[in-house]
């Protein structure tokens, strides 16, 4: 199932839903990713694991999609380590984004306690309300 069409746009229809409502630019990330990973791979679970990896270079996941990063890099730890690596990962929020930069997302999504939250709650925090808004939409 192809991410871009024969002109190089977005194939909105075959986007995850949290990539819909997200920008051009992090659709394009994950499409073109994903096109690159499906011909080497072939589709599957694989393209799918390759796309998101590019995207979470670039991009962060607030609520119910996408956001750019203020500075490109990996996401959390599993992505810093690379393939087989055994690390958790923070389900694309941006783990390695300083404890203030977390704090403003947590203060976005509304968190309750989040001026108490070590950086590592916060990320758990932004992970849960992440996870709660797209089952929600």
């Amino acid at each position: 199932m192809p991410k871009t069409t024969r002109t190089g746009k977005v194939d909105q229809e075959e986007l995850p839903s949290t990539l819909q409502r997200s920008g051009a630019k992090a659709q394009r990330t994950f499409a073109k990713a994903h096109d690159a990973a499906a011909e080497e791979y072939g589709e599957g679970e694989r393209a799918h694991r390759v796309a998101y990896a590019a995207l979470k270079r670039t991009h962060e996941k607030v609520g119910d999609h996408w956001e750019r990063k203020d500075e490109p890099g990996p996401s959390d730890r599993r992505a810093e380590q690379g393939r087989g690596s055994t690390a958790p990962t923070a389900g694309g929020v941006d783990a390695n984004a300083s404890k203030q930069h977390l704090y403003g997302i947590a203060r976005r999504l509304d968190i309750e306690g989040r001026s108490s939250m070590s950086k590592a709650e916060l990320v758990e925090a932004i992970q849960r309300e992440n996870d709660r808004r797209t089952r929600s939409s």
